[in-house]
C-alpha cells in the first residue's frame, strides 16, 4: 500500500483554509467554532475558525465572525470545484468557558453554523459542540476524518 504524503497546517483563529492536496489541519477551540467541509468526489476540504457569531457592519466584516466565515468557506470550496450536494459539514467547539459563563458566546457560535449550513443545504454529518471543555481538532483532508482531543483547560502548548 502506497503511503500518502501529507503537509501539515495549523489554522489560527480568524482564518479559513481550503486545500485539494493531502493535508493534516489542526486548530484549537474554546468558545470559538470550526466548521469543516469535505467533498469526497473532488477530495477537496476546507475549514474555518471563527470567534464570534455575527457582525452586521460590512466595514468591519471579517472571517472572525461566523456569518462571514461560513459563506466565505463555502464560496472558496465552490470556486475550487466543489458542489453543495457533494459537501459534508462537521461542527466543532462552542464551549462555555469558566471565565464567561453568563455570556455564552459558544452557543451563539454553534447556532450560526447550524443556521447557515441548513440554509445553504449543506449536510451536517457530525458535531462535537458545547460543554465546558476546549478542543484540539486534527482534520485529515484525504479522508474527511477528524480527531477531537478534549481538554479541561487550554494551554499555550496546545496551540502548536
Amino acid at each position: 500500500m502506497k503511503e500518502i504524503l501529507r503537509t501539515e497546517y495549523f489554522l489560527e483563529p480568524g482564518y479559513i483554509y481550503v486545500t485539494l492536496t493531502p493535508t493534516i489541519i489542526q486548530t484549537v477551540l474554546g468558545s470559538s467554532v470550526a466548521v469543516c467541509l469535505f467533498d469526497s468526489r473532488l477530495c477537496c476540504a476546507g475549514i474555518n475558525h471563527y470567534m464570534y457569531s455575527r457582525i452586521d457592519n460590512p466595514e468591519k466584516a471579517t472571517v472572525r465572525y461566523g456569518n462571514v466565515a461560513i459563506p466565505a468557506l463555502l464560496k472558496v470550496m465552490i470556486e475550487a470545484g466543489s458542489r453543495i450536494e457533494d459537501m459534508e459539514a462537521q461542527i466543532f467547539g462552542g464551549a462555555c468557558l469558566e471565565n464567561n459563563p453568563n455570556e455564552n458566546i459558544g452557543e451563539k457560535n454553534i447556532a450560526i453554523a447550524r443556521y447557515i449550513l441548513e440554509k445553504m443545504n449543506v449536510r451536517i454529518v457530525s458535531e462535537d459542540t458545547g460543554g465546558t471543555m476546549g478542543r484540539k481538532i486534527v482534520f485529515d483532508t484525504t479522508s474527511g476524518h477528524i480527531a477531537v482531543l478534549k481538554v479541561r483547560r487550554l494551554r499555550h502548548t496546545d496551540w502548536h
